[in-house]
């Protein structure tokens, strides 16, 4: 029989969850069908489960201690060299991308290099943002006054379900570049690239556990992710107006930080800094400097 009339079977890529630097599958078994914009079957995907959740929220909260207490410069460094690992699979971005929104070549090779340009940018600020929301404070009297700003914590981001990857990107990169922690729980019709970025992570320097990632139905993780008593803030880009308002309320059991869903018109706008500020606490320290002399300082 000659080799061109064996046919090869397709090795049919199995999509996981993303959680404390692992793939495990769903707890629950489930999965659901993830179609193109033209409702052609791609994969299956987990359809996370609450077990999902708190697995997730479990591991952030682990991850805490070591990413925030890192460097901002090595937070930078690590940052940039996903940015390296995601430019090295450009060509598989940009297919699950043109897939998933309905783009053409073209366009989904314009998205994925924006997104890429996205996170380096946010890579450069993770030394820079305390200049910008922080300093020294002018007080009267023997003391110095320097406000800090610190990572509010766990976070959980419910990520745009329009723009798969470079809206995704936006909404996590300044969560995790300032020092917090993240459950995200990717667009729901389109997780594919979300998932596809776990794998991404999981082979750059960034600890385990510093990027957890869900796929399913936000509807059914939001309320107990909001409502978790180990999360401390949450971002609503990717919720409608119902769910978020229900998130809301369920978030101010623990006086989480919500950041309200805002329409973006174009995710790769000049994205400011706001995102990066959302989920910063601001720390002042006095320090006494002694009784001021007749020159207005006592050194």
């Amino acid at each position: 029989m000659s080799e061109s009339s064996v046919t090869r079977l397709s090795v049919f890529k199995t999509y996981k969850l993303y959680v404390g630097g692992k793939f495990p599958r769903s707890e629950s078994g489930r999965v659901y069908e993830v179609t193109d914009s033209k409702g052609k079957w791609l994969a299956n995907a987990p359809l996370s489960s609450r077990k999902d959740a708190r697995d997730a929220v479990v591991a952030a909260r682990k991850a805490f201690g070591g990413w925030s207490g890192a460097t901002a410069y090595n937070r930078g460094q690590i940052l940039y060299r996903i940015a390296e690992m995601l430019e090295g699979r450009r060509d598989q971005f940009v297919r699950e991308v043109g897939e998933a929104e309905g783009l053409s070549k073209s366009k989904a090779a314009a998205v994925v290099d924006a997104a890429v340009d996205r996170w380096v940018w946010y890579a450069g600020w993770t030394d820079k943002i305390g200049q910008i929301v922080g300093g020294a404070n002018p007080v009267a009297g023997p003391f110095f006054n320097l406000s800090t700003p610190e990572p509010t914590g766990v976070v959980t981001v419910v990520a745009p379900q329009d723009s798969s990857f470079l809206g995704l990107i936006s909404v996590l990169a300044p969560v995790i570049a300032t020092g917090n922690t993240a459950v995200v729980i990717a667009s729901e019709k389109a997780p594919l690239p979300a998932l596809s970025l776990g794998e991404v992570l999981a082979t750059s320097d960034l600890p385990g556990g510093v990027v957890n990632i869900l796929s399913g139905k936000a509807a059914e993780m939001g309320p107990h992710l909001a409502s978790h008593q180990d999360v401390n803030a949450i971002d609503l880009a990717g919720a409608d107006v119902a769910l978020a308002k229900e998130l809301e309320i369920a978030a101010a059991d623990n006086l989480k930080r919500v950041l309200r869903p805002q329409p973006v018109d174009d995710w790769s706008a000049d994205p400011g800094t706001h995102r990066m500020t959302a989920f910063l606490e601001t720390k002042t320290v006095w320090h006494p400097t002694g009784s001021l002399g007749a020159g207005g300082s006592s050194y």
